[in-house]
Formats: C-alpha cells, structure tokens, sequence
C-alpha cells in the first residue's frame, strides 16, 4: 500500500503525524518507508531525529533520484540511525522503519515523463518491499502532488492500493482551503482527472485528518471563562457543520489529532514512554496515532456511503 499525504497549508502537522503513523504501523510489526516528497521543506529526517545520518546522506536523496542524479536515493534505518536513544533500543515483534530523505534545498520542480518513470520505479520497489509506505508530499497545489498523481495514473499501478490523507487544522480558513485544493480548480481531483485516474474512484481514496485540534471538554476549557468555553464550543459546532458542507464531515475523516504541547513544540515522535516517564504527552494523543495507523488498512473506513 501506499499513502500519499498532503495538505493546502504548511504547518498543519503533517508531516509530525505521518511519521508518528509510520512509527506505530512499524511498531505493530510491519515494516514501512517514509519518502519524503515535501520538496520545498524535507524535514522528516528531524522528526526521526536523523540530523548526522542525513547530512552524511546528502544530494542523494528523493530529489536527486528523480532528476536521474543517482540510481537510488538514500535509505536511513530509523531504529539504527537515530540520536534518540529510545528508538535504537531493541524492539520484540517491531518491523522496519526506513526512511528515504529529500535533498536539502532540493525546491520544487515540474516533471517530464523520464522523471514520471523513476517516480514509477522507486514507488513500486518500495511498495514490493514495505507493507505499508507513506509519501510525505508538499503543501499546496504542488509539483509534488503533480507528479504523484501522473505516476500513479500509469498502468503499471492498476493493481497497487493508494490511498490519500488530506490534513488540515481545525479552523475555518484551513477547512475551506483543503475543501478546495481537492475539489476545486487545479484541485486533486481535477489534476487527477487531468492524468487519467477515475474522479469517483480517486474521491473513495481520499480521506482528511484533522490536525492540532483543542478539545472542547471539560478539562479542556481549564483555565478558561465561562465565556471563553461556550465559545470555544460554539466555534467546534459551527467547523463541525462547515466540513460537512464542504465534504470534510464525519464520514470523510479519517482521524483527529489533539492539540498536543509535545507536537506543538517538539514535533517529535511520541513514544510510550513520553506517557509514563515522566508523562509529558498525552494518552489520547498516542491513541490517536495509533487509531489513525490501524485505520490506513481498514477498507470499512475507506467505503463511501
């Protein structure tokens, strides 16, 4: 399978969440990729905490494999790379995690159909070796999301699952501009289109996550005013009928991430130990990520109703 993520903004904890999804697939015992395909900012390799590995792994990354700059872009092994002590321990049961950097200051760029055929041949070796991978795009109506879509319009992807998460942050400008950036003019939808793919099918391969959202529970309103708290759950009310409108409603999410300080001022991997000792994450932040991975391959999730 392969999942391609995107999103209209940056900044929407993206990328934070893909690779916490990656993460907790890979801790299930499945062994998955991450290819960073953000072209304008690759910064996956600092959520995995792969500062030294990557530099080392300089101009040969995902970027320099499309242009045809080298044969095969870098491949980093998570749990033998990372400076992060508690993801270079031994984990029983645990599948691979690798992850295939962007070039730093790679920036985007259109594509031809040579570098169509290398996107080809690097997503299906990927999607023959790994269970699951996850193609971290750019924000936007990008390049990234140009070639993704042309790649996988190829008839060489008949038969290979791909799946689309669209993120966006619980407010009303980031509901309406993902709403757009799939439905809308040089949208998903019609760039697809543009490619070949079947708009209704390409509609029941997209999914959104909601991202960074405060909860509107009791012990979220701490600290609040009376006030503050009946409109903070007037506001959640009216995004909740807004993304409906739009097709960004129940249905149609995939998953929801609490706003979390450990993500919004670390953008880290969450693991079970930053719940217990000493707890600095949240319990429902982890469930989340852990339902979200369990949701990539549960078709129920993935039917239109």
């Amino acid at each position: 399978m392969i999942v391609f993520a995107t999103s209209d903004k940056g900044g929407t904890g993206r990328s934070v969440t893909c690779a916490n999804i990656a993460y907790r697939r890979a801790l299930g015992g499945d062994d998955v990729a991450y290819v960073d395909f953000d072209f304008g900012s690759p910064t996956a390799a600092t959520v995995f905490e792969l500062g030294s590995a990557v530099r080392r792994a300089a101009d040969g990354g995902v970027h320099s494999c499309l242009r045809g700059q080298v044969a095969e872009p870098a491949r980093l092994d998570v749990w033998l790379l990372s400076e992060r002590e508690v993801l270079r321990r031994s984990l029983a049961g645990a599948g691979r995690l690798c992850l295939v950097p962007g070039d730093p200051g790679g920036g985007e760029f259109p594509a031809d159909e040579a570098m169509t055929r290398r996107c080809a041949a690097l997503l299906l070796a990927m999607e023959q070796e790994f269970a699951v991978t996850i193609v971290d795009l750019s924000a936007g109506r990008s390049y990234a999301i140009d070639i993704a879509l042309r790649t996988t319009a190829r008839p060489e992807f008949r038969d290979v699952v791909t799946r689309w998460l669209v993120f966006h942050r619980w407010t009303r400008q980031h509901i309406e501009a993902t709403a757009a950036l799939v439905g809308q003019e040089r949208g998903i939808l019609q760039i697809g289109a543009h490619w070949g793919h079947d708009t209704e099918d390409l509609v029941r391969r997209i999914r959104y996550v909601r991202a960074a959202v405060p909860g509107s529970d009791a012990s979220s309103a701490a600290g609040l005013r009376a006030e503050q708290a009946e409109w903070l759950r007037s506001v959640d009310a009216e995004l909740t009928r807004r993304s409906g409108r739009l097709g960004l409603g129940r249905t149609a999410t995939l998953g929801t991430v609490p706003l979390d300080p450990v993500l919004q001022w670390s953008e880290q991997l969450i693991t079970d130990e930053d719940v217990l000792m000493p707890p600095i994450a949240n319990a429902d932040t982890v469930q989340a990520f852990r339902d979200l991975a369990d949701a990539l391959t549960d078709d129920e999730r993935w039917q239109t109703l």
